[in-house]
């Protein structure tokens, strides 16, 4: 395996640890002094609940990279407009509201594009390596 296939092979898969691992911080705002321990307890895995169907989808891309490059994208581009309205409604600035978009739901969006480049890459040098055998 060349150093490119390698580098195209584990970007993906590190950068959506790296983005998963960020969305998991905010988790973090559950834990609050007024509650029992449960209650944080309770309150901090609802909180992870994305980041549990974000692990589940790095799980499936990381054996399926089409369909699972396919999903990710969905999810960046579909939760965007949701993510910046809900952003925009609190703050009133589109800049602050696209920074927030740039930082939650685009990276996602590239990690699903690489997964997709990455499928067709490996797709393309197995086509060549079987004309090459072939031949």
């Amino acid at each position: 395996m060349k150093k490119s296939d390698k580098i195209f092979h584990w970007l993906p898969r590190i950068f959506c640890i790296i983005a998963i691992a960020f969305v998991s911080l905010f988790a973090l705002d559950a834990f609050s002094p007024e509650l029992s321990f449960w209650q944080q307890i309770g309150a901090f895995l609802m909180h992870l609940i994305p980041s549990f169907i974000l692990l589940a989808l790095l799980v499936l891309a990381w054996n399926k990279e089409f369909i699972g490059g396919i999903l990710f994208t969905i999810i960046g581009l579909v939760l965007s407009p949701i993510v910046y309205a809900h952003n925009y409604r609190m703050n009133h600035s589109v800049l602050i509201s696209l920074g927030i978009i740039l930082t939650i739901t685009v990276p996602f969006i590239l990690v699903g594009i690489l997964f997709i480049i990455n499928y067709f890459r490996k797709k393309r040098k197995t086509k060549e390596t079987s004309c090459h055998e072939s031949n």
